[in-house]
């Protein structure tokens, strides 16, 4: 760093004014990109331990009678506090930092997370069963490490003071407002096809995450640069599209976290932040290019490394994630599907049980992982009795135990 800045004071004196102007913008711009990028590693990595912190904190309470103990702990409070740090330093790293670097440094959450998953973890694994059980892991881990770095030494360095003239300027000119079109029009076809046609699949319901999210970070640099220079000095918050981008920002955020919350519940969680992490960082970094011009003036070999960068880190995080176990819930209930006869939902006929899933519970003091001993269901031998004559005969009924191996 101190090498690169004596360089640059070197060639200052050497050259004209106007090339020295030009490299001393260059310096400034390089050390804008580094804050920006620290900044956002740095409230990532905040996030990533305070979402741990409280998810240990329930998990520690989960059994107690009240269901909000967890507000009287000391932990639970920290990690309020770190996400809330974290946030803020990843609010305020979009005004230092082009929004094509900021996004896909999402990826440092999801290593964090990785890392403090196997940290946290009390069983005792033997090395080699440690080693198949999270190579995919390390593999994803230093996968990410790499693209982060291409990321940082290869990203743009289109530095522009995010007045209120400028950011009008973009929002009415005609490349933004084409992207908008395009992307309004295959919002409202994903959504009619979710909501009307039932296609739930999880590419439609990230997709539109993804087209609110764009337009989430483009507003949130917007209005984080514009803070940036009022505390400066140079006053922003009177310009009427400051707010108009905090609405846009509050908006997109909130059905951004519906649609979020609408997939969690259908599908298992590692898969929404692989897939919502490719087309999330993909779509903003197409909006960002279009809004802000961030790969303008830029050569070939910068741009394709940084594509290159963006590949490497969406396969460390796809393979991080698809490592991760699924939980399998507990059932509170006698699964009545293990018995022959009996429909399921996915039958043709009347939904009566849904189909049996990784585990099997008798009744609710027991959950048998291994149902191949107890999958068909003892018999009760009966010896009816029939009423309404008085000149049958018969034995009462009579029940015979079996055990629960039988």
């Amino acid at each position: 760093m101190d090498g690169a800045h004596s360089a640059a004071l070197q060639l200052k004196q050497l050259l004209p004014t106007s090339s020295a102007d030009a490299v001393s913008e260059a310096s400034f711009s390089y050390k804008e990109n580094l804050i920006g990028a620290l900044l956002a590693i740095f409230g990532h990595l905040v996030v990533s331990i305070a979402l741990n912190l409280q998810k240990y904190c329930h998990i520690r309470l989960a059994s107690s009678k009240d269901p909000r103990a967890y507000f009287k702990t000391k932990t639970w409070w920290l990690g309020l506090f770190l996400m809330l740090l974290g946030e803020l330093g990843v609010f305020a790293s979009y005004a230092f930092a082009p929004l094509s670097l900021i996004v896909p440094l999402g990826a440092v959450s999801v290593i964090a997370s990785a890392i403090i998953g196997i940290i946290f973890i009390k069983e005792k694994w033997k090395p080699k069963d440690f080693l198949r059980r999270y190579v995919l892991s390390f593999v994803g881990c230093g996968l990410a490490v790499v693209g982060t770095y291409l990321l940082v030494t290869f990203a743009p360095n289109s530095h522009e003071k995010m007045t209120g003239e400028n950011i009008t300027r973009h929002l009415v000119s005609w490349p933004f407002l084409l992207y908008m079109l395009v992307e309004i029009i295959l919002f409202c076809l994903l959504l009619y096809f979710y909501k009307e046609k039932n296609a739930n699949n999880i590419v439609v319901i990230l997709l539109l995450v993804a087209l609110l999210g764009s337009m989430t970070v483009v507003t949130v640099k917007a209005v984080a640069g514009m803070l940036v220079l009022s505390i400066q000095g140079n006053l922003q918050l009177d310009y009427p599209i400051f707010y108009v981008m905090f609405v846009c920002m509050v908006a997109t955020a909130v059905y951004q976290a519906t649609f979020l919350s609408q997939a969690s519940q259908m599908y298992d969680s590692s898969l929404i932040a692989s897939v919502g992490y490719i087309l999330s960082t993909t779509v903003a970094i197409t909006a960002g290019a279009i809004f802000y011009l961030d790969f303008i003036g830029e050569d070939a070999l910068h741009v394709c490394m940084f594509a290159l960068g963006c590949v490497i880190a969406f396969l460390g995080v796809f393979l991080i994630t698809r490592n991760r176990k699924k939980a399998i819930p507990f059932e509170p209930y006698i699964s009545m599907d293990a018995m022959p006869g009996m429909q399921n939902m996915h039958d043709k006929g009347m939904a009566v049980q849904p189909d049996l899933k990784a585990s099997f519970s008798y009744g609710a003091l027991e959950n048998n992982d291994n149902i191949s001993e107890i999958y068909a269901p003892a018999t009760l031998p009966v010896m009816q009795e029939e009423h309404g004559s008085r000149s049958a005969s018969g034995v009462p009924y009579r029940v015979l135990e079996h055990t629960k191996k039988e």
